[in-house]
């Protein structure tokens, strides 16, 4: 079935670029299993952000509404029109019950992505929450017809990662390479904070006999408005720190690391995929859950929120990891076990199937 599907979401340097690129993961099974995508914008996304969705073979479509308005809605519903769209996702936090509703009114069958029950109720036939917190006492308040799709087996990957499925990560005895990917946006600057305490560690390591030196690749997000500032504080300094940006193969950045530093979006999953041990900074309210729960179960180093997360903080975090290989095997491992890689096909037999169903009369 040769089906449209249409994708609600934004993205900028304040919300950065997590909404949109675990929906491109959905995008691109959904075209995998031969369906087309577009997605529909409100904010302004950043060029490099629109252009490798359009590599991508999807669509993008700009509104003009306030995010969550019922204007917003209605132009969603005649772009799904337009597009013959029997399915639209929603990735945004703006995205309440009466936005579901307009939809659900207009016969769509409706994905709603969740990380915290942001929603005082739930018109959607499906929500989908990735998150390793997510139970459904976040969602009491649901139609009776809403089926929850909850926990990381639903982890939406990019299929860039696909060919990762059962590599082998070997722990060395010392950290020699550290990752640095703090989302698509980091409006605050966070990364200067921690690409700065990583000069600090390096210098240190640098004077250590029988110690492998350590180097360090950073990202920079597409949408991110600080790569000056990011340039000029390595000006003059050893190579052993690096500035990266558009980062066609993540996937090979972390499997090129021993170990990363990332914020609490979808980084997370990514980096548990690869079973790469990590520390993680909480860059928004919605993500305290799911860090906590990440450190608890010995997946993750919290760092609590990178606001508050002094350099030395990170810097002892770091240390107490890099010549620690028994915990840094059993952060992997543990990794590993959460996240398979297949949670976007999941989501789209399950979609593919309720419309299939309802092609033929069948109900749902």
């Amino acid at each position: 079935m040769n089906a449209s599907l249409l994708i609600r979401a934004d993205a900028d340097a304040h919300i950065g670029t997590g909404h949109v690129m675990r929906c491109l993961g959905l995008a691109q099974a959904w075209q995998q299993d031969g369906g087309s995508v577009a997605f529909a914008v409100v904010r302004r996304i950043a060029t490099p952000l629109e252009e490798r969705l359009r590599a991508d073979a999807c669509g993008v479509h700009s509104l003009e509404a306030l995010p969550g308005s019922n204007e917003d809605a209605v132009q969603t519903v005649w772009l799904a029109r337009e597009l013959r769209s029997a399915a639209v996702v929603l990735d945004g936090y703006e995205f309440d019950a009466d936005y579901q509703r307009c939809l659900k009114a207009a016969g769509l069958r409706v994905l709603c992505i969740d990380d915290n029950g942001h929603a005082t109720h739930y018109a959607a036939d499906w929500v989908l929450n990735q998150n390793i917190h997510a139970n459904p006492a976040l969602y009491p308040s649901r139609e009776p017809y809403t089926r929850l799709l909850l926990g990381t087996a639903y982890v939406l990957l990019r299929r860039e990662f696909a060919r990762w499925r059962g590599w082998v990560r070997i722990i060395p005895p010392h950290v020699r390479r550290v990752l640095v990917a703090l989302g698509g946006g980091d409006a605050e600057n966070v990364t200067l904070k921690v690409t700065q305490a990583l000069q600090e560690l390096v210098g240190k390591r640098r004077d250590l006999s029988g110690i492998p030196a350590m180097e360090a690749q950073v990202v920079v997000g597409g949408a991110n408005p600080h790569w000056q500032s990011l340039k000029a504080a390595l000006q003059g300094r050893p190579g052993a720190i690096r500035l990266v940006r558009h980062v066609k193969d993540m996937p090979g950045m972390m499997a090129w690391a021993d170990l990363a530093v990332t914020a609490g979006g979808s980084t997370c999953w990514e980096v548990a995929f690869l079973g790469l041990p990590s520390c993680v900074l909480v860059s928004a309210e919605n993500q305290v859950a799911s860090v906590a729960r990440l450190h608890g179960e010995g997946v993750a180093q919290s760092l609590g929120w990178a606001s508050g997360c002094s350099a030395d903080r990170l810097i002892g975090a770091l240390e107490g990891l890099v010549d620690d290989p028994d915990r840094r095997r059993d952060m992997s491992e543990r990794g590993r076990s959460l996240v398979d890689g297949r949670g976007a096909e999941r989501v789209v037999g399950m979609v593919r199937e309720a419309l299939s169903l309802e092609r033929h009369g069948k109900g749902s």
